[in-house]
This record gives structure tokens, sequence and C-alpha cells, in this order.
């Protein structure tokens, strides 16, 4: 609106945007009716002004969150943390050992933004139960029946160990199995944990135990020693990578867990490569640092990401490390070792000594690592029970003796269940089959000792009437998840190998009439064969129904893989002959006492 011009009637003023002149030649309504036009005409410019504003805001603020997005997306990395093609290639040329990879960041790991606020566990005493999935990993609906009972006999963490049955993407996509579990199976995982009150621990393996990975052509190259595959050359820049690209995928679907293990035990051959040599004759043949150097890095790493995270690391390689060392890696701020002895009578007092030096070490707090299953030989079936409790027994009275060091803290115990020695190993016992142990073993810790008591509640929980500890056995059915394959593994365990020994090599019918020299010339008199046929095939009948029954009970825990593994070593070596032996029964009594084959 403007204000009146210089010639115009001060009276005519307010007449309107038009002019005061304007107005006094129009009549009365003539005047009203163009008054109200000019208003409308006005609100109009006034609504188009705004629309237009709003208009403008809308299209730089759609403009401005595509930008952002595209942003993050780039930052995410989805293609893994290796990013595109021969990224990782380019950026080990310029790595110089001082400052990160771009891999090293793990955007992934922060981008989604969730942020658990830390836990107090300084009054905590932690007992984890060991999952170790590189053999006969169960299904997610069997720990969905396992972890309440892992519970209620004291556990409060387990500590999974995936190797390849995590579900890797991108350029790591190669290193899982073709029974991975997938993404959803790993949150359903953690769900279970919280639910039963279990922290989540995962394990990865950083430097050695690295079979899983190393034995494909992919990474051949990234070998300590060429013909072996246990681990890593730490001198290779595409090592730190691919571990932290590892490590990273793992780590971004964990991120409620407060710890992580690194593995970091039995590096075999390290300073054995040509490169560990050469850097060893120019570091005064020191094994150890070499060593820390890269456990330091990986710590770093780990202890780079934006929730608090600490590591755990086997002690093993660091017994023989120099506490000056150790002290000079700077490890000990965000990491402990866990300290493993799997024996029934191993040296307490020694235990002592290496808990005195990681104390001067300066770590806050070590773990220590029992185990319940899978240490007593590398195709163990059947667990040993007092072999077993009388590990936990000894590691009862170190704790005991954690008063001697104030200056560390006892965090908590692992109770170990390994179902291999190592990637290429055959299976040990199956985690069903080691449940009684597991039972023992954590009321054991639990009640600081074994009596009647204890043996009571493990009974009752586990639904048997009585145990028998030096005998590994259990009277009653059993009324725990994975019962029926105890049950049936013990048998197999127990029988099948003496039942075929009894048939096949105590009957005397069978050496004078149906002996190997018959069976390969194809000829019998069907009058002899009689006397013991008909006992030879209802055991091979008997037998081959309670395998299948085994085998569906299996099936309903554990994948394809794993049944056909165990079936080969535990029943086919035996069950075999059997079937060899039936085979060539009903071929020869069909051939009516015919003259032998030359």
């Amino acid at each position: 609106f403007r204000n009146p011009g210089p010639d115009s009637n001060p009276a005519d003023a307010n007449a309107g945007p038009g002019g005061g002149s304007r107005g006094r030649r129009l009549g009365g309504a003539e005047f009203a009716a163009e008054m109200a036009l000019h208003r409308n005409q006005k609100l109009n410019f006034l609504r188009i002004v705004v629309l237009l504003t709003v208009a403008l805001a809308g299209l730089k603020f759609f403009f401005r969150d595509s930008f952002t997005l595209d942003q993050h997306k780039g930052a995410r990395g989805d293609s893994s943390f290796w990013g595109k093609a021969g990224d990782v290639k380019q950026s080990a040329k310029s790595w110089d050992g001082s400052r990160t990879l771009p891999e090293a960041k793990a955007p992934a790991v922060r981008q989604e933004g969730r942020k658990p606020p830390a836990r107090d566990f300084s009054t905590t005493q932690m007992r984890l139960v060991h999952l170790d999935l590189k053999g006969a990993a169960p299904k997610v609906s069997y720990l969905e029946q396992v972890f309440p009972l892992f519970s209620k006999l004291g556990a409060n963490g387990i500590l999974i160990e995936y190797e390849d049955m995590f579900p890797f993407k991108g350029e790591l996509e190669i290193l899982k199995s073709p029974y991975a579990y997938s993404e959803e199976d790993i949150e359903r995982i953690q769900d279970l944990a919280v639910l039963n009150k279990l922290e989540v621990v995962p394990l990865v393996q950083t430097f050695g135990h690295v079979e899983f990975i190393l034995k494909h052509d992919k990474y051949r190259h990234l070998r300590e020693v060429e013909r072996f595959p246990n681990s890593f050359n730490p001198h290779v820049p595409e090592t730190l990578a691919l571990v932290k690209a590892v490590l990273g995928q793992v780590l971004s679907k964990h991120q409620r867990s407060s710890w992580v293990h690194i593995g970091a035990d039995e590096v075999f051959h390290l300073g054995e490569g040509m490169d560990s040599k050469n850097w060893l004759s120019r570091n005064a043949g020191d094994v150890g640092k070499m060593y820390l150097q890269h456990i330091r890095e990986v710590v770093a790493f780990v202890a780079g990401q934006d929730w608090g995270l600490q590591v755990l690391l086997w002690d093993d390689m660091l017994r023989k490390v120099s506490v000056a060392a150790i002290q000079d890696s700077g490890i000990a701020k965000h990491a402990s070792p866990m300290l493993w002895f799997y024996a029934s009578n191993f040296d307490t007092p020694q235990i002592g000594k290496y808990i005195s030096k990681y104390a001067e070490c300066g770590f806050k707090t070590i773990w220590f690592a029992s185990a319940f299953k899978g240490t007593t030989g590398p195709a163990q079936a059947w667990t040993p029970l007092n072999h077993h409790l009388q590990n936990h027994l000894q590691w009862l009275s170190v704790m005991r003796s954690m008063a001697k060091t104030p200056f560390v803290r006892l965090q908590g115990i692992v109770l170990t269940g390994w179902q291999r020695y190592d990637h290429y190993s055959a299976l040990c016992e199956l985690l069903p089959v080691g449940i009684p142990s597991l039972a023992v073993c954590l009321q054991t810790l639990e009640n600081g000792g074994f009596n009647e008591a204890t043996k009571k509640k493990v009974l009752d929980v586990l639904g048997f009437q009585s145990m028998q500890l030096e005998k590994s056995t259990c009277v009653g059915n059993g009324a725990f998840p994975g019962s029926d394959i105890y049950r049936m593994v013990e048998q197999v365990s127990n029988q099948l190998k003496d039942s075929v020994v009894r048939v096949l090599e105590e009957e005397s019918s069978i050496k004078g009439w149906f002996s190997p020299y018959h069976r390969k010339h194809q000829f019998g008199n069907p009058r002899n064969m009689e006397s013991f046929g008909s006992k030879v095939l209802k055991v091979h009948e008997d037998w081959e129904s309670f395998i299948q029954t085994l085998r569906s009970h299996m099936e309903a825990i554990y994948f394809p893989d794993t049944v056909e593994e165990w079936m080969e070593e535990n029943v086919n070596p035996h069950m075999d002959r059997l079937r060899e032996f039936v085979r060539d029964f009903k071929e020869i009594i069909r051939l009516n006492a015919r003259p032998k084959t030359l």
C-alpha cells in the first residue's frame, strides 16, 4: 500500500490503492463493489506469495536431504568393508603403519546410531557358555530350547565362535558355509539371549586358527607359511584390512555386546615365513614384539568403535612375551587376557604366576577358561564327566587364590565346549551329549563345589534319577532339550561296535562256513548259512531301525552336513561291516550252493 502522492487530497488518503481521484468519480454502490474487487485481488496476491515461499522451501529441503543421503551411502560402503573391487589393494599400497586403513573406519558399524548405555560389570562374575560353531552348529530352534537351560544352570552369557556360520556378505561371502545362519538368525539369537538374561560375546579369530579363511585360493597369499592355512602373515597390509573387514561385519551385527573375543591363540608357525624372517633379522629376533604389533592394531580397531567395546583374547601367546613388551604395546587399556587350561589336574601355582605377570603388565581384569567338553580327544564322542568336574574344581582353587593379586580383577570364566580342535579335525562330542557335563560344571562354579545338594539340583534339572561320575553315565531318560540324542548316542558309543563284533567275529559257524574266503568266491551251503543267518539279519534290522530314528532326531537339531559327518565317523565304520556281510549273505544264499567262482 502506497501513501498519498504530494498532489492528492489529504482527505482521500484512505480512499484505496487506486488513488483518491478515481474514488470520487464513482457512485456509492459502484465504489463499494470496486473496493471489494481490489480487496480480493490483494488477498489472492498474498496467497500466491505464500504458496511460492512454501514451494521454494520444500524444494530446498528435498535437494538438501537427497545430497545428504548420497553422502551417507558413500560413507556406508554397502558393498562391504572392502569397497569396490580393487580398493583394498590400492589402500594397501599406501599404508605405512602409522595410520588406519580406510576399511578400519567401519562406518557401517556406527551408521545405525544404536549406542546402548555402557553397563557396569564390576561386581558381576560372568559365566559364559562357549558355542563352537565351526562344527555341528545347531539350528536356531534348538538354541531357543537350550538358552533357558543355560540360564537356569547358572550361566549369564554365551561366547559364540561363528567361524563360517556367520552370514558374511560382499567380498567376504566366500567365507560362509552353505548352511550359515542368516542375518535374521543372528538377530534372533541375540533376542533369545536377552530374553534369558545372557550376555552375547562374539568370537572372531584374527591371527591364528583362521583356516576357514586361508583355505580359499583368494586368500592363500596371506598365509604366514604358504603350505599351511593356520595363521596370517602379519606383514602384508592386506592382512590387517581383511581382519578389519571380517571383524567389522560381525561387530555391525552385535552392537548390544560389551565384549568381543579376538582369539589370537596358537599362532602356529609365526616367524617362519620369509617376510617374518626378514622382520626378525631387523628386530633382534623378537617374535613376541611381532605378535603384539599385529594384536595392537586389532585392539585399536575394536576400541575405535563408538559403544565402548572391550577386547578379550586367549593368553597362551602372551605367556611367552615379556612384561615390558606388553606394557609398551598399550593393549592392556582395552583388552583382557583369558587364561585357558583344560586338564583335570593342571599346575595351579603356575597359573598364579601368569596372573601376577598380567597384573604387572597393567591389565585391569582377567578371565579364565575351563572346558565342559571337546578337550579329551579330537574324535571324542562321549563326554567324560569326572574329568571336566575336576577341571572346574581346579579353577575354583585358583579363584580362591585371587586375593593374592589385588591389582587385577577376575571378570569371569568361559566354559568352553569345543566342537572341533580346528577347522579340519573331526567332530568332538555333540552339544546334547555334553549338556550333563555342562550342568555339573556350571553348578560347581555357582555353588563353590560339587556336593550332594549340587548333584541333586543337576539331576532334578536334567530329569535323571542318579549319576555316576567315574563311569560318565546318568540313570533315567532325561528331560532336557536333546536328551533323546544323548541317550541314543550313548547306545551307539557303548553297544554298536561290540554288537557287530560279537555277531560277525565270535560266531563259530560264520568262521567255519562263511569266512572271507567263502564271501570272496561266492559259495556256501544254505544248510549251514541258515544256522546263523536269522541272528545276523535280526541284529542288522534292529540297528538300521535304531539309526534311522537317531538320524531323524538329529535332523531336528542339526543341518544335513552335520548329520552325515557324524554318521560317517561314528556309525558307518561299524554298520558298513554289517551291511556288507548281509549283502553277501543274501546274494550267496540265493545261489543255492553252486560251485565257487575262481
